[in-house]
């Protein structure tokens, strides 16, 4: 089904040359109309999660409502916290991730409003509530995993109801620096969503058709993401740019790179580029930039041969410290939740029905195939 239109969906939609439009707003208008943190430059996530549920634009005093409305509502139930402390260092991130999702259910307001018998004009309002609640929510369990896995089990701290949504999270995961935590709000804001036909938006889409709640609907999301084709390429960007550099050295021609890349078949770039020009893995990626895109034209198979957010962020995380690459789709899965859960509770506004496509067999599809050509 790849490229056929068959979604309603709402808040974004990408173009293959003008890039991602959160509810028509590019991703510079978003920096440049979004509101941000007391001398930040970037634009805080409570105001693109406002965007995608309202279609407005928020006002400061509407994003400060959103931060502290998630700061309330952040706090784990006591036996998610069990269960993540309990999980094995061998497990996966987003294994790990996914579980505690699932787990937060036992606090879905519209599970138990549909089990009251809850009239379905009323089931957005439940969804809502849930997917704000899970939100807040998801910063705390994916520090949780982060400080198990790499930093010994310390102990992610405090929510602090006067600091936003991303620097909440900076300061659990155990980051410090004041650009970190600039990067982790553009991060969250650009990876938010995708449109609605990528793997875990439709995941989500899918399950929450079967009136799923929204915490089993975006765990199921996130084993979409956590596939190899989905969200790990932010990470296997990385492992590849590694792999290159080992193999090239640092300096690398455009001529070697040309020969590599046929062997072996943008907003976070401004980042970049202001922050960490000099840095050798970036230089490495804007040296790829100029050159990939014309080596899948000429090769004729890519439709959009231009890079998409993977290609910078894991870079990004690297410069600031974050070197745990397995990680990556984890940060990814907290931003992802803006957007589907936006969507979810959209969704369920419009009352779409339960998505239950036809399927045939191949042998059907043989006959089908000889009565046309007959």
């Amino acid at each position: 089904m790849r490229g056929m239109k068959g979604l309603v969906y709402e808040t974004s939609v990408l173009d293959p040359d003008e890039g991602i439009r959160f509810r028509g707003y590019s991703i510079p208008e978003c920096q440049d109309l979004l509101p941000k943190a007391p001398g930040g430059q970037e634009p805080l996530p409570e105001g693109l999660f406002w965007l995608l549920v309202t279609g407005q634009v928020p006002t400061e005093e509407q994003v400060n409502w959103v931060s502290k409305e998630w700061a309330k509502r952040a706090a784990l139930p006591s036996h998610v916290v069990t269960m993540l402390d309990n999980f094995p260092t061998n497990l996966h991130p987003m294994s790990q991730f996914s579980a505690a999702i699932t787990a937060l259910n036992s606090e879905s307001s519209f599970a138990r409003a549909y089990s009251e018998g809850v009239n379905k004009t009323k089931y957005w309002e439940f969804v809502y509530e849930d997917s704000m609640d899970l939100i807040a929510k998801l910063p705390c369990v994916a520090a949780k995993i982060y400080r198990n896995l790499y930093r010994e089990g310390s102990s992610i701290g405090a929510i602090d109801s006067n600091l936003d949504w991303s620097h909440n999270f900076t300061n659990m995961l155990g980051y410090s620096d004041p650009q970190f935590t600039e990067l982790m709000r553009l991060y969250l804001t650009i990876h938010s969503d995708h449109e609605g036909g990528n793997v875990s938006a439709h995941t989500s889409h899918l399950v929450g058709s079967a009136l799923s709640d929204p915490y089993l609907s975006f765990s199921a999301a996130m084993n979409g993401l956590a596939g190899p084709l989905h969200g790990l390429a932010n990470q296997e960007v990385l492992v590849w740019l590694t792999a290159l550099q080992k193999e090239l050295g640092g300096e690398v021609s455009d001529e070697k790179l040309r020969d590599y890349i046929w062997n072996t078949l943008n907003c976070q770039r401004e980042f970049a580029l202001k922050h960490l020009p000099n840095d050798p893995m970036f230089k490495l990626v804007a040296q790829l930039y100029k050159i990939v895109p014309n080596v899948l034209l000429e090769q004729g198979k890519a439709k959009n041969p231009w890079p998409n957010v993977d290609a910078h962020s894991g870079v990004l995380l690297q410069y600031y410290g974050m070197t745990e690459m397995n990680y990556y789709t984890v940060l990814f899965g907290v931003s992802r939740a803006l957007g589907v859960l936006a969507q979810l509770v959209w969704s369920r506004a419009l009352g779409f029905p339960l998505e239950r496509p036809k399927s045939m067999s191949t042998d059907g599809l043989m006959t089908l195939v000889g009565a046309k050509s007959g």
